[in-house]
């Protein structure tokens, strides 16, 4: 069981309990050593003083900010004083309809746990309340010499710990994104609008996280076994171009009647008998994507090739 990555103590009102908080996801990320092309030498990074290319003491090393004409040193001591108890305190000062929360500005979650089983019924207090108000709390805590804008709420019997953006850290789209439209530039007709909302309709589904995957970091994991043992890996499919704006309205209406068609079975309902159907093992993975969507195959868009041609052979097989 890992170790909770901070401690200190909840408070609400005139309660408080000792609490941990816990990492509440893990990453896929394939880690790789730097090695010098050629060799099996590892490349590593060390602390050299600029000046005189010595390695320097994790000990010796101390922050120091740059303002301009001059390094202002602070010491880890001192960034603890000017933040008295706030290390080591996690205060709710009110509680706010979630909902009411741009998802902008969540950043990562975390699992909060009580710290002993003599502070599980007042946990289970707070968590109670919570899900039978829908509310969450919104507090602000220090952690490895950062301060954080929090919400927790009640999930599934437990409490969750969401760190928030600051409101200063939220940038302005339309200074960031060129070429948004606006009003008089991007003005669709009434015709591709109402086809696009039937395409949105027609591709509705229910949320089921279990349908995706990193198929990135599998594809990774298997070109490094590749190498390893001397074989070979399928390059991926080169991205869809662009859709020719001439050509949006008859875009929309193909992709309405090919979701339809998914979702119905296709427009007789009858399959094509397998002596008639070309072997699997000879489409690309475009063709074969093309075939699940008419399908209906759940979660295609994240499946190989080889995946998609075993959830097609499922299908015809179901």
């Amino acid at each position: 069981m890992a170790r909770p990555v901070w401690t200190g103590v909840l408070s609400f009102g005139l309660v408080s309990f000792p609490v941990g908080i816990h990492t509440a996801t893990d990453s896929h990320t394939i880690r790789f050593h730097q090695l010098q092309r050629g060799t099996s030498d590892r490349v590593r990074n060390r602390r050299v003083n600029e000046r005189t290319g010595e390695e320097v003491a994790a000990d010796e090393i101390v922050k120091g900010y740059d303002a301009g004409d001059e390094y202002v040193l602070v010491e880890p001591a001192e960034l603890e004083d000017v933040a008295p108890g706030r290390s080591r305190a996690l205060e709710i000062s009110g509680f706010v309809d979630l909902e009411a929360i741009d998802p902008i500005f969540f950043d990562r979650t975390y699992y909060l746990g009580p710290k002993g089983a003599e502070y599980a019924k007042v946990y289970a207090l707070l968590q109670g309340a919570l899900a039978k108000t829908g509310r969450a709390g919104v507090a602000t805590f220090v952690m490895r010499g950062r301060e954080y804008l929090v919400v927790l709420k009640a999930e599934d019997g437990i409490l969750t710990l969401h760190t928030l953006h600051w409101a200063d850290e939220i940038r302005d789209p339309r200074a960031e994104v060129p070429d948004l439209p606006d009003d008089s530039a991007a003005k669709s007709s009434a015709k591709e609008l109402r086809m696009a909302e039937q395409l949105v309709t027609a591709l509705e589904t229910d949320w089921d996280p279990e349908e995706f995957h990193d198929t990135y970091q599998e594809k990774v994991a298997a070109l490094v076994e590749a190498k390893r043992t001397g074989g070979t890996v399928e390059k991926a499919e080169l991205p869809a171009e662009a859709t020719n704006v001439v050509d949006l309205t008859e875009a929309l209406r193909a992709s309405v009647e090919r979701a339809r068609g998914g979702r119905s079975g296709g427009r007789r309902g009858r399959r094509t008998p397998a002596a008639d159907r070309p072997s699997l093992d000879s489409l690309t993975k475009a063709q074969l994507y093309e075939k699940a969507a008419a399908a209906g195959v759940p979660g295609r868009s994240t499946m190989t090739r080889d995946e998609l041609a075993e959830a097609l052979t499922r299908a015809d097989a179901a």
